[in-house]
């Protein structure tokens, strides 16, 4: 039989000291750890959705305001505003304010945006700002997170798929579940020698996404004025950028606005001028002249009317036997909302189409777009197309989405405004004018004491409830 082994008094010692080493390690880590710095009250459960409004109201007044610095604009996410400020992210309750869920981190966030239903906030370590994490919009529940490249002072920028990051040297494109799709530009620790060394020494002034395609004004001390790119915003492989297009522009002073498939548009400021550039050549298009108002001109390009669509009816040139058959259909399915719109007329104007550049025929609210739809789908060379609102410092300019031709414009803004219950809402100094989002015409103004503040606004809703972005605030009114 053998002898159970003995322990002595020494070997109780050593266990004991290897627990408290364990134990003492495991506390290091968790001290240190993002757990320990992280506090995370997700709401029990969704808030109700919000009622749309039915139209724009006689008067407003101040409902609630927070600090909220980290959003450059308003973030709605799933019902829920959402508002950073130091290190904490707040989902608030539209018409009160009240605090639906938090989360924080000892870091001071570097912005905030939102898309997929969902905030993303953007955390500042010592080097960028690295730490990425996603929360539901309607609990603050986390959701994917990751470590990027994104520099010091990003926004994040929407095309209703993709979030970008931007940077003045790097910048990187993100899936819904933050998972990085490209990335262009010089990163802080280079992995790949050969990756986007064409233009080493160029920086991003500005930057536009739409259509799953990126477009950044770089400047770059080999060229003698600024230079557009356009990249895929989904390549083949995420570590090689992918360039749609890259061209040399005719100006010093450039805003990248908006990009299509295949076209973008920048806002030459030294030549007063909106441009038209084709994705397929870089060469120009159109170009539209625009007074070179205002000082503070976005880089982040246009914002896109979403919540309450506005739809352009466009044709493009077809071969001859149709473009007869496709002028009288399209005059027949319009003619109702707008008599001057005939076979004749339809004909004339595709005179003057190009194939990138089609004919606007007419312009449709969403219950007129919903009557003929099906029947528009079906013509030959006939497509719908949006309207998208930018500002360029002191005028809001509507663009038609499908050729980026401005239609109207209205001066003396302080931001490109919102839809809100069918009508076009435009921050102005005496309170919020009221515009036809067809012709531009101001309606009429509802009177808001912005209690001194003068600054540029950017504007959003959340059911009822109007939201104004005023520099580090965030004011609700109703």
């Amino acid at each position: 039989m053998v002898r159970p082994e003995r322990r002595t008094r020494s070997d109780f010692v050593a266990v004991a000291l290897i627990l408290v080493a364990v134990v003492s390690a495991a506390a290091v880590i968790w001290w240190r750890s993002d757990a320990r710095a992280t506090v995370s009250e997700p709401a029990s459960e969704q808030p109700p959705v919000a009622s749309a409004p039915a139209g724009a109201p006689t008067s407003v007044q101040e409902l609630w305001r927070a600090p909220s610095p980290a959003t450059p604009v308003p973030v709605v996410a799933d019902s829920t505003v959402v508002t950073g400020d130091g290190g904490t992210v707040l989902g608030r309750a539209p018409g009160t304010g009240r605090e639906h869920w938090r989360y924080s981190r000892d870091l001071p966030l570097c912005t905030v945006g939102g898309e997929w239903d969902r905030a993303v906030a953007v955390y500042r370590k010592a080097a960028n700002c690295s730490e990425i994490s996603s929360l539901r919009g309607g609990t603050g529940v986390r959701g994917p997170a990751r470590n990027s490249d994104t520099q010091f002072g990003t926004r994040l920028l929407s095309d209703g798929k993709y979030l970008t990051a931007t940077g003045d040297r790097v910048l990187e494109s993100w899936r819904s579940d933050l998972v990085r799709t490209q990335q262009y530009g010089i990163m802080p620790a280079l992995k790949n020698a050969g990756n986007n060394l064409r233009r080493p020494d160029c920086t991003y002034t500005s930057t536009a996404v739409g259509s799953e395609r990126v477009a950044v004004i770089e400047d770059c001390p080999s060229d003698p004025t600024k230079r557009l790119s356009v990249l895929k915003t989904k390549p083949e492989d995420d570590e090689e950028p992918e360039e749609v297009t890259t061209a040399v522009l005719g100006g010093s002073e450039a805003t990248a606005v908006a990009v299509s498939t295949k076209q973008t548009v920048v806002y030459l400021r030294d030549r007063g001028s909106i441009v038209v550039y084709a994705n397929t050549t870089g060469g120009i298009e159109a170009e539209y002249p625009l007074p070179a108002e205002g000082t503070g001109i976005p880089e982040s390009g246009v914002e896109a009317v979403a919540a309450d669509r506005v739809w352009t009816v466009n044709l493009r040139p077809v071969p001859e036997p149709e473009q007869q058959r496709a002028a009288r259909s399209i005059a027949t399915s319009l003619h109702r909302f707008d008599s001057t719109i005939t076979e004749q007329s339809v004909l004339h104007g595709l005179a003057t189409a190009g194939p990138n550049r089609p004919f606007r025929v007419a312009v449709l609210d969403d219950e007129q777009y919903q009557q003929v739809k099906d029947k528009i789908d079906d013509i030959a060379g006939a497509t719908f197309g949006g309207l998208l609102y930018w500002h360029n410092g002191a005028t809001t300019v509507a663009l038609d989405a499908a050729t980026f031709a401005p239609l109207w414009t209205v001066p003396g803004t302080l931001g490109p405004g919102t839809l809100f219950g069918g009508e076009l809402l435009l921050p102005v100094p005496e309170g919020i004018a009221v515009v036809d989002r067809f012709t531009g015409a101001r309606q009429r103004v509802i009177p808001v004491d912005r209690q001194g503040y003068d600054g540029p606004i950017s504007m959003d809703s959340a059911g009822p409830t109007l939201l104004e972005q005023r520099g580090g605030t965030l004011v609700a009114l109703g």
